[in-house]
């Protein structure tokens, strides 16, 4: 008899047995309105677009299975309404674009940004409709080169969340882009979180033949290793972070944080070889995972461009925007079918996972620490909001920008012939993710320096014996 659960026993051949398909964790995975996941992440900020997609015309648009229009009026304020106009349903996709607002093209209703009623130029003059209907809308602005929207409860709209990562270090210059994947959100999001994957998929996991120009889109240099990994809450729960310690060398040891902050942003260190020589760095990309619906995601995010986190300028602006990006082959859709068969990136194995992946049918090792407490974390806070309980973090309410963690160092540390060097690294991505805690408590513009000053003092450091 098939097994309903899903999962595979040491049976040859026994492909029979487990031919029924579970069904999918609907808890984290379904986002419309009135989902637990969907109602939590509608308590926060969410991309929706690029600003280079609003010209002359709107913007059709879906996030979190809801049909909506964007637009930039004439006067420069950005509106995001419901697809449908409120009095016939015809859909301002095709609507005409004002100085202040949207006009329907089927009766001429003119929307305001905020969905106010401006004008009805079918109706009688004197007519009242106007003091008793709007058109459904979110409040939304742009930033550096995104658009962004808080589809939530008015009265609980929180503060748009302003990381320090995106002003440090100065001259820092954000660039959006965005990725189309036709998978659901969260296996996208908690990819970020399997850390060892890179060892594997981004280290010359090709067909034989492939040429040498492709091989290496594919594979990231300097992440071959196997790192050490460290997997802890970050925010009072609303966050999760990886340090992975790999040795360069016989004198040095690269450690690496990558932070998820909830419901779906990662901030990630440098994207280039350079990480694993530089003294320290800080953010290469912010990124938002952002459900389309239950089976699209797009994620939108800024590529951060600085001579610290690219000191030798590998990084290209010209090839970020539109479901484009200069990091990586395989991270969007637009190769060959053949081509992501012969060099598969991180499109190619997060699609193929199912359009919703089956939590059910997998069968988890150690290396999977990190996805399966990214997935408690995002849980627990949804629950959290079911049960009536205030959603969000304390740190939101600081008028100081807020405190980052991702970062790429270079600690001078030599092995110890007394210690096993697997243990002596897991001490150190330990403390460094140690100090970049503590730091929280200092006032942003004292945060990077005092930092630093820690990770120094890291250096050559005697780092006490287990036990």
């Amino acid at each position: 008899m098939s097994r309903a659960d899903g999962k595979a026993q040491n049976i040859p051949f026994g492909g029979y047995h487990y031919n029924i398909i579970p069904t999918e964790d609907a808890e984290l995975t379904r986002v419309g309105p009135g989902t637990e996941m969907g109602e939590y992440m509608r308590r926060f900020w969410h991309p929706v677009c690029l600003s280079e997609e609003l010209g002359q015309l709107p913007k059709a648009i879906r996030i979190l299975g809801e049909d909506l229009v964007a637009f930039r009026d004439r006067s420069g304020q950005i509106g995001v309404l419901h697809r449908h106009c409120a009095h016939r349903g015809a859909s301002l996709e095709f609507g005409i674009i004002q100085e202040n607002g949207i006009r329907c093209c089927y009766h001429g209703w003119k929307w305001g940004v905020d969905g106010t009623l401006m004008e009805t130029p079918c109706e009688p003059e004197g007519s009242k409709l106007k003091e008793s209907i709007c058109q459904p809308a979110y409040p939304a602005f742009e930033r550096h080169g995104l658009v962004f929207a808080y589809m939530g409860p008015p009265d609980q709209k929180p503060k748009f969340p302003e990381y320090e990562s995106f002003t440090q270090p100065a001259g820092t210059e954000l660039v959006a882009f965005s990725n189309v994947y036709p998978c659901n959100w969260l296996q996208v999001f908690e990819n970020i979180m399997d850390h060892m994957h890179t060892a594997v998929l981004h280290n010359n996991m090709t067909v034989e033949g492939v040429d040498a120009a492709t091989s290496a889109g594919v594979s990231l240099e300097g992440f071959g290793d196997m790192p050490v990994m460290h997997w802890e809450p970050t925010r009072d729960g609303n966050g999760v972070a990886f340090v992975a310690g790999r040795r360069v060398g016989e004198d040095k040891v690269w450690t690496r944080i990558t932070e998820m902050t909830f419901p779906h942003l990662c901030q990630i260190g440098s994207l280039v070889p350079s990480a694993a020589e530089e003294r320290h760095s800080t953010v290469a990309m912010s990124r938002w995972h952002v459900p389309v619906d239950d089976t699209n995601t797009i994620l939108f995010g800024w590529r951060h461009f600085n001579d610290e986190v690219d000191p030798r300028h590998l990084g290209c602006k010209e090839d970020c925007g539109v479901d484009k990006i200069d990091f990586l082959e395989g991270q969007t859709g637009s190769r060959t079918y053949e081509e992501g068969q012969r060099a598969p990136g991180d499109w190619e194995a997060l699609v193929s996972q199912r359009p919703i992946a089956i939590h059910g049918m997998e069968h988890p090792g150690r290396s999977d620490i990190g996805v399966y407490l990214c997935r408690k974390l995002l849980r627990d806070a949804a629950r959290k909001l079911a049960e009536g309980k205030p959603v969000g973090r304390a740190d939101l309410n600081s008028d100081d920008p807020l405190a980052m963690y991702s970062q790429d160092s270079v600690l001078k540390i030599p092995r110890d012939p007394a210690r096993d060097d697997r243990e002596l690294l897991m001490e150190i991505n330990r403390k460094v993710i140690g100090v970049m805690k503590d730091a929280d408590r200092f006032p942003a513009s004292e945060r990077d320096a005092y930092v630093r000053q820690r990770l120094d003092e890291l250096d050559d450091q005697q780092l006490s014996r287990k036990g």
